[in-house]
């Protein structure tokens, strides 16, 4: 069973997610906040695989838990939910560690699918957030090769900016318009050189150092 913290300010929402929950197979709802600090003082006590997080909350925001999440406890992933996908929401969340970000007109299926996904380690953006990825990463200037961090090269920067937008190995192949086993060789060296062991590691390097967004 993966165990789901809910935190949302919205009492409705909150609850409705929870009954949610708990018509998913595999999730166990261990418990639910209406702020950031609530969220992070039941992440210390009910030890949730995953927090399902909004963002706009009182007294401690989504960001701010998800940063002092992540953080504090790294056996509990973050996957916000929440109404709003906008660049600076989206950056933020995802500098801050969140594992995947949904908006709230996800379904039962995509929301428990992402859930399982961040529980083992994997990034989820559903296509609204995805195609604003793509559209920052494709509007950046080309970067300099001297500019790029731990030896990378610039046809690596490029493929770990499109992993840090959500595309797969096909989908990078085709938008590069190189083959699939090259992405898949380019993906292996480049992890291998910045030292992160899976996509998820991969896109907060990205944003770390503005190879993303």
């Amino acid at each position: 069973m993966i165990k789901v913290l809910v935190a949302d300010d919205q009492q409705v929402m909150r609850e409705g997610l929870v009954a949610l929950l708990g018509m998913v197979d595999g999730i166990e709802v261990v418990g639910s906040a209406a702020n950031g600090a609530e969220a992070l003082a039941l992440t210390a006590t009910a030890c949730p695989d995953v927090v399902l997080m909004d963002l706009r909350m009182p007294v401690l925001d989504g960001v701010a838990a998800t940063r002092r999440i992540t953080s504090e406890y790294p056996g509990t992933a973050v996957l916000v939910l929440t109404t709003y996908a906008d660049d600076e929401s989206i950056v933020g969340a995802l500098k801050a560690g969140a594992k995947g970000y949904l908006t709230k007109d996800a379904g039962r299926a995509e929301i428990g699918a992402a859930l399982r996904s961040a529980a083992a380690g994997q990034s989820t953006f559903d296509a609204a957030v995805a195609q604003r990825l793509i559209e920052a990463l494709s509007s950046k200037p080309a970067r300099k090769r001297v500019e790029l961090p731990d030896g990378l090269t610039s046809r690596e920067a490029e493929v770990l900016g499109l992993v840090a937008g959500g595309l797969s190995n096909g989908e990078i192949a085709a938008e590069l318009f190189i083959g699939e086993a090259t992405v898949k060789t380019h993906i292996n060296n480049t992890f291998a050189k910045i030292g992160v062991r899976n996509r998820a590691e991969a896109v907060r390097y990205a944003l770390a150092n503005d190879l993303g967004l």
